[in-house]
């Protein structure tokens, strides 16, 4: 590579977002598909290959839809954590967020007695679903606050709210599961459709939306823009601001519907829901693609990052490989994945 490296200006973001929206030829479509998001595409076929070494349970039906099940919860995180991240910003709550907004809603839903956990039951069991999704949307809200209108550094901001949230999580339950899980909650965790989980389905669906707002859309192109040179998104004319604060507020309600979806899925809200979850959201991110700098990456990149990460650690549960050395295997997965990327780009990642 001999070009000279130089700043987006707000000329680039222009042609760019109209690009984007304005030309919808089939060869101008088929220019944004990168084809470097295709790179885990033979690791997970390796990996498969191998699984199915290792172990004939496998290729099983009912291992693979095990398989893409835990991996749908997870995947939600990463959809937030990856549209946060193409806009330049991170969110460490997440991990939290998953585990608070489903302890919220149950908290004011349930009755004051008669069950192991005692609630407030101020509002109808029906409500449960919208008041968890509305806990995630606010605490995303609060993050922009934070960092846009009080100027807090966001990684900083993001960690305290971690920890505050994980510490009310602990408060509210006293440490302990809730098992009083809503009907409409089960509902979404344990229903199929077509032969596979729901959850994996309504996953898919926005990942599919996600994926083409970014790719289509001129508001989706615009977190590309204000992730590469914030500066000139904003000589160009996108409220950089609002954008911003937009994709936060959608980063938590993402991260409150994966915790209904865990919480459907398992029957109850655990103490420990999302504990660690956050090492396992970035590994998924940078393996698949997505810049910690901001202003590159694709959802696919990411979906195929959490596939990649599931598989590997099923292919060593059915080697044998005790669990206790998944946590090991992810930080191992993040450094390498930082190297290489280091080196494929040629720039430096400070």
């Amino acid at each position: 590579m001999t070009g000279t490296l130089r700043p987006s200006t707000a000329d680039d973001f222009n042609g760019t977002l109209k690009g984007a929206g304005g030309d919808s030829g089939p060869l101008s479509r088929l220019k944004l598909i990168r084809w470097s998001d295709f790179s885990l595409v033979p690791v997970i076929l390796v990996l498969m290959l191998i699984g199915f070494i290792v172990s004939p349970v496998f290729l099983t039906s009912d291992n693979l839809i095990s398989v893409v099940q835990q991996s749908s919860e997870l995947s939600l995180l990463v959809l937030g954590q990856a549209l946060i991240l193409i806009c330049g910003r991170m969110d460490l709550s997440l991990e939290s967020t998953i585990g608070i907004a489903p302890v919220v809603a149950m908290w004011l839903v349930l009755p004051t007695e008669g069950g192991r956990f005692a609630g407030l039951g101020l509002l109808p069991t029906w409500s449960a679903i919208p008041l968890c999704l509305l806990v995630g949307l606010a605490i995303g809200a609060v993050n922009g606050f934070l960092m846009l209108k009080l100027r807090v550094n966001g990684f900083i901001a993001t960690l305290g709210m971690l920890t505050m949230l994980r510490g009310l999580h602990i408060g509210i339950t006293e440490g302990k599961s809730i098992t009083d899980v809503p009907e409409s909650f089960r509902y979404l965790g344990k229903t199929s459709w077509f032969g596979a989980p729901a959850a994996v389905w309504i996953c898919l669906v926005l990942f599919a939306a996600g994926g083409a707002a970014l790719a289509w859309l001129r508001h989706g192109r615009s977190l590309y823009a204000i992730g590469g040179n914030p500066e000139a998104a904003r000589a160009a004319g996108i409220r950089v601001d609002r954008v911003t604060w937009i994709v936060l507020a959608v980063g938590g309600l993402l991260a409150a519907f994966a915790g209904i979806l865990y919480t459907g899925h398992y029957g109850a809200v655990a103490a420990t829901q999302g504990n660690g979850w956050i090492f396992q959201v970035f590994a998924a991110a940078v393996i698949g693609g997505i810049s910690l700098k901001g202003g590159r990456g694709t959802l696919f990149g990411a979906l195929t990052g959490v596939l990649t990460l599931q598989l590997v650690v099923n292919v060593m549960t059915l080697g044998g490989v005790p669990a206790l050395w998944n946590q090991f295997l992810n930080g191992a997965i993040i450094i390498v994945a930082l190297v290489i990327s280091r080196f494929a780009s040629g720039e430096k990642q400070d």
